[in-house]
C-alpha cells in the first residue's frame, strides 16, 4: 500500500516551507521517543537521527537559496508488510 504525501510542482519557498514542516514533524517524533528509559544506544541513534535529518533541511535551504524557481516534489509512503 501506498500513501501519496506530495505531488506536484511548487515555488522554492513553498517547497521550502512544506519540508520543513515535515522534517520537523520527523525531529520532534524521535525527540519525543527520548528518554531516561531509553537505553543508551537507542538514545545514540535517535539523537543521530536528529542530527542527519538537520544537516540535511540545511542543505536544502542552501540548495534553494542558490536555485531560485519552481520545484517538482514526489513524496510516498510505501507500506510494506
Amino acid at each position: 500500500m501506498n500513501i501519496q504525501l506530495i505531488h506536484g510542482e511548487f515555488d522554492s519557498k513553498d517547497a521550502l516551507d512544506l519540508i520543513t514542516q515535515m522534517v520537523h514533524i520527523k525531529i520532534k517524533y524521535h525527540e519525543s521517543k527520548i528518554s531516561p528509559q531509553c537505553s543508551e544506544e537507542n538514545m545514540k541513534s535517535r539523537e543521530s537521527k536528529i542530527k542527519k535529518l538537520q544537516k540535511e533541511l540545511f542543505d536544502l535551504r542552501n540548495m534553494i537559496d542558490e536555485n531560485r524557481g519552481n520545484l517538482k516534489l514526489d513524496a510516498v509512503i510505501k507500506i510494506e508488510k
